[in-house]
């Protein structure tokens, strides 16, 4: 009966080793794999910091100057090139009265013949 039992332990411990392993064993691959997203998103912002840099280069107010004389023909804007506001076209009315509940409603009433504005076809004459 006392070897059954020491039998029985030793197997239990042997059990305990393997399950203790393999928690051991899948913590490690967690591990790693952190280590991984972690290298991959230090990686990741190095690059945004540089795309950021380069952007700032491009970016740069006096390039974009340099840049325009050399390659657009553009001239100084003259007083006279304005248009005085009197020259200003009228404001279009309102088809719909503002602040109306159903500015849809509103629209169909308005119109002389609705069935123009939906596009509806005329019935079919009849062939003799």
């Amino acid at each position: 009966m006392l070897r059954l039992l020491n039998l029985a332990l030793i197997g239990a411990l042997v059990l305990a080793a393997a399950w203790v392993y393999e928690i051991k064993y899948s913590s490690t691959l967690q591990a790693e794999a952190v280590a991984r997203l972690r290298a991959e998103i230090r990686r990741e912002r190095d690059a945004i910091a540089a795309l950021r840099a380069e952007w700032a280069q491009l970016d740069n107010p006096d390039r974009i100057q340099i840049l325009a004389q050399r390659h657009l023909t553009l001239k100084p804007i003259d007083a006279t090139q304005f248009d005085p506001l009197d020259h200003l076209p009228e404001r279009p009315i309102d088809i719909v009265p503002p602040g109306s509940a159903d500015p849809i409603g509103a629209l169909i009433e308005t119109m002389v013949d609705p069935e123009v504005m939906t596009g509806s076809v005329p019935a079919r004459e009849e062939r003799p």
